[in-house]
């Protein structure tokens, strides 16, 4: 069996093009490419959140594009976020947690203009994209008092998070090193500057239950964010009451959840379909 690919070895492939860049706020990373499929309209929409640990070091949300074009090959609309991350100026807390709300919500300025069915909507990431995603996700769930509390968050019939970093708190208490170990969630979350817990507006685990479906997908080959993370996640989801199902595929790493040429990505396309149509 082949080792686990890298995102360098994603990265050395021809990137496939074909988005529409578009700002959702004035700062230069506050913006979202839109890649429109043929077919009937209005499009069916997933949201894409990319990875990289919320670091602005690592790559953004060009290493989604290979994944994007393949779900717009198969029928569906993907807008695909950039955000602030932990480097960026305004990024961590809260300003990543605010960009990619403003993100989400901004597609319905977009929804006329491009076709876009926001009644069949879903989020997806990978790695710290996943989090992203269900946290998106979990906005009807948070505390009035937080900076991050918005009264009308778009909804989403779901979540698919790919390799997703769902429970912070789990992460920093036993997490691999390989995202940079506890600091880096120290940052994202402020733990230095705030009062409060800094997971109870940060972390999908303290705002459950979501109330929507939720597909938790991890690959057991994975040393960046290993599959019992997942798997503890979706039972405590579970226990909470929502529905939800955890998928660990045997052959697959941390890179083939968004390679759409490993063995795994039909599933995963398959999963985020059965939420669309």
């Amino acid at each position: 069996m082949a080792a686990p690919i890298g995102f360098v070895d994603l990265l050395a492939r021809p990137r496939p093009s074909g988005g529409v860049r578009l700002p959702y706020g004035p700062d230069p990373l506050q913006f979202g490419e839109l890649w429109l499929p043929e077919g009937p309209r209005p499009h069916p929409v997933v949201i894409m959140i990319h990875g990289g640990c919320w670091r602005a070091d690592l790559p953004g949300l060009e290493l989604m594009d290979y994944a994007v074009a393949d779900l717009r090959e198969r029928g569906m609309a993907v807008w695909n976020l950039e955000y602030r991350r932990i480097g960026h100026d305004g990024g961590g807390y809260p300003g990543t947690f605010l960009d990619v709300a403003k993100g989400v919500d901004h597609l319905r300025v977009l929804a006329g203009e491009y076709a876009l069915d926001l009644s069949r909507l879903v989020l997806t990431g990978h790695s710290a994209g996943g989090h992203l995603a269900v946290w998106a996700l979990a906005r009807r769930r948070l505390p009035p008092q937080s900076p991050l509390w918005t009264a009308d968050p778009l909804a989403a019939r779901g979540a698919v998070p790919l390799a997703g970093i769902i429970d912070l708190a789990a992460y920093h208490a036993e997490g691999p090193d390989e995202c940079g170990g506890p600091g880096v969630i120290d940052a994202l979350v402020g733990a230095a500057e705030r009062s409060v817990d800094p997971y109870e507006d940060t972390s999908p685990a303290r705002l459950l239950p979501l109330g929507a479906p939720q597909v938790v997908i991890s690959g057991a080959l994975d040393h960046i964010v290993p599959s019992s993370f997942g798997s503890a996640y979706a039972a405590a989801a579970q226990a909470a009451g929502d529905e939800i199902e955890a998928i660990d595929f045997g052959e697959a790493g941390h890179f083939e959840l968004v390679d759409p040429t490993s063995k795994v990505w039909p599933q995963i396309c398959a999963r985020l379909q059965a939420l669309l149509f």
